[in-house]
């Protein structure tokens, strides 16, 4: 018979095995009948006299077969356009091409594919979620195979015959579209591609140059020590014991923290203030099991085990060391209420999670029961019971790789096990070290996973895991021989780890397992302190001794705590008088909520004490069952007076630096900073683009930002490229409108001038591939915010292409503007896109099936022709449901039903037509640009002027004499400086602006007897109305 052995991706060795083989004949079961063959067939090889002495078999692990296998399956089917779910092992042996699906569809593309570790290289780490195009890489053997033996979900291709069961789920890119599935206190992940480099060869239009990339890690000289939280800037008195913490994924000023006693509370950290204090109770006794009524009464005493935010931030959940859990709600304006009760297990509730299978989100729990089950957590229906633990399962984590939704779960007896939303029993079966109380972590950008626990003899083990093989790849040194307790830990930057021992807290870089530096905190610290780091690793709670917890920051927590110090002077400046409120919960990085200044009653219980909420904020209150609450403005204050403005005309007033630039080129068209903030891409009217790097310096600029403190580099790749857009001959550049778009992981740039739209690779400049030919040419880009292989690409035309790039085809075409479409935006909360065109309208489109839902015209000011026209422009709040319209008649603030809130035109000291207008990454400002050089600064929540930067603070004398004096056509803000804008020029040239070191922001305060602007639809005069929402 004729057998066949596999021994690499592409080489099968036929041998011929004599049929009537003793040793053979004497197996039933296929496992010993292979492996006498496999003995058989070696001796057969070195037996050759032409091998004898010159072979060297190396030793495989037992699934390496199986991981070739799958692998080759995976590699021959991505280069099919229609792959089978489930393909036939023979196809291994011929190129082959699948059919399409019986219904002539194709089945939908997944995201990036999962592969394990992936080289270093580049100095654009990713931070963020969902780059497209990701960097050529060797993907790891089977990807979880070995662990869950899951093949590539990319090629959705289950395990062959004979191989344990796979960890597969059919491919569902529809579902991914609708909701992005984030595990607990991440907001998004980067999966390095394996077939991106592929794809790219199958699409490319005319020869280019072959290239390999690298993937995009961090380097070693990525961080530095100054990056770790270190200084202590908050101490929090609690108490009681704190036993879990937890920061809000967006508001980072907000620690949800439980307690040895059941309760759990709310901080905010500008203010030191607790927010909300629930004691432990059970909300329905009535409905209590008799177990848990039992063990109340016997034991009163009840602990939190853990406490922890859903990934929105809109739910929390709290699990108890008897029979339950508890989940809240949480609204924009800080207050808790009851949103499910669940008597989940027998005995204590040991961990608790969030997660998001099957498009819902859920809860997933475990306990002293031995018991893994998942609630529905809009109802609290139960929805899967994993059952296989045989003790008191500890922890539980969830996570995805791509459309592969699986749980971890540790149990007390050391065991590991790995579970898919099927009911089929565990993936895997694996040893924690030390065989006790082990946690499991991953990465922020979920592609390392770590784990850390205790032995009943107190020796400590933090390790990462090789997913590919099931396996330890390092352990982390540095714990003392003997713990006191069971050491807690955390990830943070994708660079990061900490872990509470010693009564220090101990730091490891990911890449080395010695011990990278510890700290005391100042002292007070017990034996194996809990911590918690907030998303972006800026701040750290960690546990004291005597039932508090310090705050520790980095150089950019310091400024988020001054921001917020800033903030609470600035609102009790603005009070005429003492009044009993909340402090207002400030989000530097990420979502915030608008409330109001405006009085609120004294209530007794401070978790009950409920502040005004501004007009703008009612478009949330919808989606977080508020009552209908309309703000109170006290008759005292009914006469809104003016701002004092901060008018900037002189260089010494603020910091401003022109980057340098030896080469000439047209106007600047289109601005924006990378991602991680370290770099400035320009893109000029003559289709080159141009990239300024800031160096990192220990003294000037320890954190590598950029910065108008310190002169970054123009740079280029060594092989001194330009890069450079495709043109339409038919059409001068200069004419043509440009877009750009930039991958969340900064590795690459989507980017068009009139003629293809190309793919840049950032780090060697060079062309991916090009593609959408004009006529019509693209006018705007934006990447879909779930999925990095679809593409919004609004068109000359006035259509919009939602473009497959894995594909290469147009999935859709949405059509509903008059003009050319010059913005688009998307938003991951509404499941909506918002474009913009020439013709001054907006329209909505749902994510779901891209049906148009809504449209309106914008509104012309007092004195202009109606109606408007000419390029107006969108952008999404960090809040996803406010919408930033600007046009050179106006900058305007919508809802997610396209009704104005706010609105400000041009008039007085900034009357020229606007040119540009962008949120502050911490959506508190917005900047416009005005075509006569200036700049305002306006606060976002009411649009009043805040500051004017006039031209000549900040454009050399030189270039406003002359009759045609330079002007910014666009403006970009810092991801993560808010204070800090770029602005490019009619002539060329780029500033980065900034408040001087005196300052440290822009625009003054509201006087004291400034009363509160809540504006909402817009007055015939321009200005700010007090008119209540539609």
């Amino acid at each position: 018979m004729a057998v066949c052995l596999i021994i690499g991706p592409h080489t099968v060795l036929l041998y011929h095995i004599i049929r009537q083989n003793e040793q053979l004949s004497k197996y039933g079961d296929t496992k010993s009948a292979r492996n006498i063959m496999l003995i058989e067939l070696k001796k057969l090889i070195e037996a050759n006299p032409l091998f004898r002495d010159k072979l060297a078999f190396p030793s495989f692990k037992s699934s390496r077969l199986r991981t070739l296998i799958n692998q080759s399956l995976n590699w021959q089917h991505q280069l099919c356009k229609n792959p089978r779910p489930n393909p036939d092992i023979k196809t291994l042996f011929m190129d082959h091409s699948c059919t399409p699906n019986a219904n002539g569809s194709r089945p939908p593309p997944t995201n990036n594919p999962l592969v394990g570790p992936i080289p270093k290289a580049g100095a654009f780490p990713p931070i963020g979620a969902h780059g497209p195009f990701q960097p050529v890489v060797s993907p790891s053997p089977g990807a979880i195979a070995g662990w869950m033996s899951t093949p590539n979900p990319s090629m959705p291709h289950p395990a062959v015959a004979a191989a344990p069961p796979g960890l597969v789920q059919p491919s569902s890119a529809a579902a991914f579209l609708k909701h992005p599935r984030t595990p607990t206190g991440v907001t998004g992940m980067d999966y390095q591609s394996a077939d991106s480099e592929h794809l790219i060869k199958r699409i490319r239009t005319g020869p280019a140059d072959e290239v390999s990339f690298s993937g995009v890690m961090l380097s070693s000289n990525a961080y530095s020590q100054d990056d770790l939280p270190k200084a202590v800037v908050r101490t929090l008195s609690q108490g009681s014991n704190v036993m879990s913490m937890d920061f809000h994924p967006q508001q980072q000023n907000i620690l949800l923290v439980g307690t040895n006693v059941g309760d759990i509370s709310l901080w905010e950290l500008g203010s030191r203030e607790r927010l909300v204090h629930k004691p432990f109770k059970v909300w329905d006794i009535q409905a209590a099991s008799m177990p848990l009524q039992t063990a109340l009464v016997n034991d009163a005493a009840i602990s939190v085990n853990r406490c922890v935010w859903s990934p929105d931030g809109l739910m929390l959940g709290v699990a108890f060391s008897k029979h339950i859990v508890q989940i809240y709600t949480n609204n924009p304006t800080g207050e808790l209420r009851q949103h499910l009760e669940i008597d989940a297990h027998v005995g204590g509730v040991n961990d608790i999670a969030f997660a998001h299978p099957n498009k819902q989100l859920c809860i997933v729990t475990c306990g002293d029961d031995k018991v893994i089950k998942v609630w529905d957590a809009a109802a609290g229906r139960r929805q899967y019971t994993f059952e296989g633990h045989e003790a008191p399962v500890y922890s539980v984590c969830p996570h995805y790789k791509e459309n592969i939704q699986f749980i971890f779960s540790t149990a007390i007896d050391g065991k590991i096990k790995a579970w898919l939303y099927d009911c089929l029993g565990s993936r895997v079966d694996y040893d924690a070290p030390g065989l006790w109380c082990t946690m499991m972590a991953y990465s922020a950008d979920g592609t390392r996973l770590f784990s850390c626990g205790t032995s009943k003899e107190g020796e400590s083990h933090l390790v990462e895991w090789n997913e590919s093989e099931g396996a330890i790849k390092r352990t982390y040194s540095g714990f003392r021989k003997r713990s006191l307790d069971v050491v807690q830990f955390d990830t943070t930057r994708n660079r990061f780890l900490a872990a509470g021992d010693e009564f220090q807290i101990k730091f490891w870089d990911m890449d080395n397992t010695n011990v990278l530096t510890a700290v005391d905190a100042d002292g007070g610290l017990p034996a194996s302190p809990r911590l918690r780091f907030n998303k972006e690793g800026s701040l750290l709670a960690v546990t004291t001794t005597d039932s508090g917890i310090k705050i520790l920051a980095n150089n950019d927590g310091l400024r988020l705590i001054r921001m917020l110090e800033s903030k609470a002077m600035e609102r009790n400046r603005g009070t005429s008088e003492p009044i009993n409120t909340k402090p207002l919960i400030v989000n530097a990085l990420g979502p915030i909520g608008n409330v109001s200044n405006a009085v609120a009653p004294t209530l007794e219980r401070a978790d009950r004490i409920q502040p005004a909420v501004s007009i703008s904020s009612l478009g949330n209150m919808e989606n977080s069952r508020l009552v209908d609450v309309k703000p109170r403005i006290p008759d005292d204050i009914d006469k809104i007076k003016s701002w004092k403005i901060s008018d900037i005309a002189d260089p010494s007033q603020m910091k401003a630096l022109r980057l340098p630039d030896s080469t000439t080129a047209g106007k600047v068209v289109r601005l924006m900073y990378t991602n991680n903030g370290l770099a400035l891409l320009a893109l000029a009217s003559n289709a080159v683009h141009k990239l300024w790097k800031w160096p990192r310096n220990d003294r000037n600029n320890p954190s590598g930002k950029a910065s108008a403190y310190v002169v970054p580099q123009l740079w280029q790749p060594p092989n001194g490229i330009l890069m450079a857009n495709d043109v339409n001959d038919n059409k001068p550049a200069e004419e043509s409108t440009a877009c750009i778009a930039l991958s969340k992981n900064d590795s690459y740039v989507m980017s068009a001038s009139g003629g293809k739209v190309s793919l840049f690779n950032m780090m060697t400049f060079k062309v991916m591939t090009t593609f959408v030919s004009p006529p019509p040419a693209a006018t705007f880009l934006a990447f879909h915010p779930q999925d990095n292989n679809i593409i919004a690409i609004g068109m000359e035309d006035s259509t919009i292409l939602i473009y497959n790039v894995r594909v290469d085809e147009v999935k859709t075409k949405l059509k509903g503007h008059q003009n050319r479409i010059t913005g688009l935006a998307f938003s991951q909360t509404l499941n909506i896109l918002v474009s913009s065109g020439a013709d001054a309208q907006l329209c909505v489109w749902s994510i779901d099936g891209w049906e148009k839902k809504k449209t309106r015209f914008i509104q012309a000011p007092t004195g202009r022709q109606s109606p408007l026209v000419g390029e107006t422009k969108v952008q999404f709040h960090n809040d996803h449901t406010h919408l930033l319209v600007a046009h050179e008649s106006q900058i305007a603030v919508y809802d997610s039903k396209l009704d104005c809130l706010r609105f400000w035109s041009p008039k007085d000291a900034l009357a020229a037509p606007i040119s540009c207008a962008i949120y502050s990454c911490d959506g508190l400002l917005v900047y416009a640009t005005f075509c006569d050089g200036a700049v305002g600064v306006f606060d976002a929540d009411s649009l009043r002027l805040r500051c004017r930067i006039a031209p000549s603070a900040y454009i050399p004398s030189f270039s406003l004499s002359g009759g045609n004096p330079s002007y910014p056509l666009v403006v970009a803000a810092h991801p993560s400086e808010p204070n800090q804008i770029a602005v490019g020029m009619t002539d060329g040239s780029v500033h980065v602006v900034e408040p001087s070191d005196a300052e440290l922001k822009w625009g003054g305060t509201p006087s004291q007897d400034n009363g509160p602007s809540n504006s909402s639809n817009p007055s015939p005069s321009g200005q700010a109305s007090e008119l209540p929402s539609r």
